[in-house]
């Protein structure tokens, strides 16, 4: 086994011992959705997806409920729409 070997094995990056947070970012469940697309069907496809919030783990369904977009045309105004939801800060972690 050659040096350059042995470095291909270790982690490019070292991950830290941290808490780990519960939940998805939002990014992960709107880059499985097609565009244009209806609430309804973002509670349907992605609605029991928990989604990582700075008040701590909340269900994509939940957070919809205090969005007044029934339509979004663009992954960019969904992603807006639930991040006024959020709000912006820290993620609580477990």
């Amino acid at each position: 086994m050659s040096d350059d070997d042995a470095e291909a094995e270790e982690p490019a990056v070292e991950l830290g011992d941290g808490t780990p947070v519960e939940g998805a970012p939002l990014a992960r469940p709107a880059s499985r959705l097609t565009w244009p697309v209806e609430r309804s069907e973002v509670v349907r496809r992605e609605g029991e997806t928990t989604i990582r919030t700075p008040d701590g783990p909340q269900t994509l369904e939940s957070l919809l409920d205090d969005v007044e977009t029934t339509y979004f045309q663009s992954r960019q105004e969904f992603v807006d729409d639930v991040e006024a939801v959020i709000g912006d800060g820290p993620v609580a972690t477990s």
